[in-house]
């Protein structure tokens, strides 16, 4: 303890004060001090509100300030004042795991039915779903059939894959469950090193699942029964995660490589930056890394030194934070990156990088906002670590989408924070064909997770949150894929929960399409289905309310944000709750299907 802190405990004691509110006093002192400039309503941070705070677990607190995203805070902080942020914060201790909601015939293997697989549903990552087994005319019946609650959790990660009868998904707490599609029983459930925010692959003869987690571990998991089967780390950096679904094919597993070292950028103290996005090649059988080729190519060198007395080091960042796309035609792999987060420039940020799938060396970059250099020191006054050549932040987040405009006209197609959404020739080192602005952009703006794309058109959500104006922002777009014209738009509903903290319009969650419907989801809680010949509205579906789920845990829904509905065998799944990126937490799956 402090010892200011320790003479004011002592002091509030004497004076008859309890211990546990000279603790809490503390902890507020603390958290205000090394805390609260990023968890407030406004902040163009990522951090959770204190909303979101204090529905964690302790436990989960102290782990991000030890060993997680905010380990490089902690670092300032000894063990006890670690926990006593917590105690300030949460009152929620870790949940013990429900043992109900198992399925009663036990696990037979997963065989046959429809299927999502991964975070794309297909190779090019178009979200398209063609065979749902639900008609437009089935949308506006559908019903809420089951929930699923997740312990230990105020944010929904893990978009749902189906297969085999199946569905397959990661959590915040690390557990990966392997549910019944039509009942929501659960078959079996591992628990990896940390948080799951992939979605998860899995191979054709629906043997093994492939995951991965926000400490840059890979998993090769026995889908009949949860067993390891391998894990392998793939990039050693402290700040490196896996947040894109790995992408599977022809025995070969392409793992994208982000990080979240713009978070220990905002320390003037904390030497930024090392980390350079990656794309790294696995053998599925066996883990063994086949190739890595890194967004940046050079290694950082060290640069200047910051007026705190820091050594600065660069070039870094290029995160790449989706699932790659795939190109059989050409054998190549497509992904989009991040911001740099320290100097000097390169053309290999806020770009989309083609690689050879044999071999993962570049075959071309196409950068799309130069310059974009930013970390968490540029929200900071002082601005001691903040790049000289400071941008927006206007990475992409989301995947590449690989469609055929006309017979011999293949496109990517790519939605960025800037607002863009751009159209690029592959076979012609990603020239840009067309781009469309459908909104102003922003740090947090724009098109976060990404569009969805069946053969005519590309339908893009925007996000353009704005805190002190939460009615403002949102929107779906369709566009015309081989020209760029500007189908339709329709405009996002006033959010029922203005006033609630995190209650927005915007619309930061990637979108889902089914022949002649398309699902959007936003961050007022609220999943609709549009037409899309028109852009009407078909459906809507509040998820913003506590849920009696069928394994007894405790769950409400929140914001939709981070993955979006899967769709198949007539049933629509999405996860709800997001207590990051100043959104509503909650800790739910739903599952959806047409009232007969």
């Amino acid at each position: 303890m402090l010892p200011l802190m320790r003479a004011r405990a002592l002091l509030l004691v004497a004076y008859g004060a309890s211990a546990q509110d000279a603790l809490h006093q503390d902890g507020r002192a603390l958290f205000e001090k090394h805390c609260s400039v990023c968890h407030q309503p406004n902040s163009t941070t990522r951090a959770p509100l204190r909303e979101a705070l204090a529905r964690m677990p302790r436990e989960a607190i102290v782990a991000s300030l030890e060993t997680g995203s905010m380990k490089a805070q902690g670092a300032a902080l000894n063990a006890s004042e670690r926990r006593t942020v917590a105690e300030f914060l949460s009152s929620v201790n870790a949940a013990v795991e429900s043992r109900s909601g198992f399925c009663v015939e036990g696990a037979p293997k997963p065989s046959g039915g429809a299927t999502w697989n991964g975070w794309g549903v297909d190779l090019a990552n178009t979200r398209f779903q063609p065979l749902p087994g639900l008609t437009a005319e089935q949308v506006p019946a559908l019903k809420l059939k089951w929930a699923f609650g997740f312990p230990n959790a105020t944010s929904t990660f893990g978009q749902p894959t189906i297969a085999g009868g199946r569905l397959f998904l990661g959590s915040e707490d690390g557990t990966v469950y392997s549910l019944d599609a039509r009942t929501g029983c659960i078959y079996w459930t591992y628990k990896a090193a940390a948080t799951v925010r992939t979605a998860v692959s899995i191979d054709a003869s629906l043997t093994a699942l492939y995951f991965g987690d926000v400490k840059a571990n890979v998993y090769r998991v026995d889908a009949a029964s949860g067993t390891l089967l391998w894990k392998v780390n793939v990039d050693t950096h402290p700040f490196a995660r896996i947040t894109g679904a790995p992408k599977l094919h022809a025995g070969r597993l392409y793992v994208p490589v982000s990080s979240i070292e713009e978070v220990p950028g905002g320390n003037e103290k904390y030497s930024c930056c090392s980390f350079r996005g990656s794309v790294v090649a696995l053998d599925a059988e066996t883990g063994k890394q086949i190739w890595k080729t890194y967004a940046i190519p050079d290694p950082p060198k060290s640069t200047r030194v910051n007026s705190a007395g820091t050594q600065m080091s660069g070039p870094a960042g290029a995160a790449i934070w989706s699932s790659p796309t795939i190109d059989l035609e050409r054998k190549a792999i497509y992904v989009a990156t991040g911001n740099a987060y320290s100097d000097p420039p390169v053309r290999y940020t806020d770009a989309i990088l083609s690689l050879d799938m044999e071999t993962g060396s570049l075959q071309w970059a196409r950068q799309m906002t130069e310059g974009d250099g930013w970390n968490f020191n540029c929200l900071n006054p002082n601005r001691f670590s903040c790049p000289e050549h400071e941008g927006p932040d206007l990475d992409f987040g989301s995947s590449p989408i690989l469609r055929t405009a006309a017979p011999g006209k293949r496109l990517l197609l790519v939605g960025q924070k800037s607002g863009m959404l751009h159209a690029i020739d592959p076979d012609a080192q990603g020239k840009i064909v067309w781009q469309v602005r459908i909104g102003k952009g922003g740090t947090l703006g724009g098109i976060e997770w990404g569009p969805a794309a069946d053969d005519q058109a590309v339908y893009a959500a925007l996000s353009d949150i704005d805190g002190a104006k939460p009615e403002q922002g949102g929107g779906l777009f369709a566009i015309r894929i081989s020209t760029g014209e500007k189908i339709w738009y329709a405009a996002p509903p006033s959010p029922p929960c203005l006033g609630k903290s995190g209650c927005t319009a915007a619309q930061m969650a990637p979108v889902t399409v089914i022949p002649n419907v398309v699902f959007s989801g936003s961050m007022d809680g609220h999943l609709r289905a549009y037409g899309t010949a028109g852009g009407k509205p078909l459906w809507d579906f509040d998820t913003l309310r506590s849920y009696d789920t069928l394994n007894g845990v405790k769950a409400g829904g929140g914001s939709l944000n981070a993955t979006g509905p899967t769709v198949a065998g007539g049933m629509i799944y999405v996860n709800s709750g997001y207590g990051q990126l100043g959104g509503m937490p909650g800790n739910v799956l739903l599952a959806f299907a047409p009232e007969h």
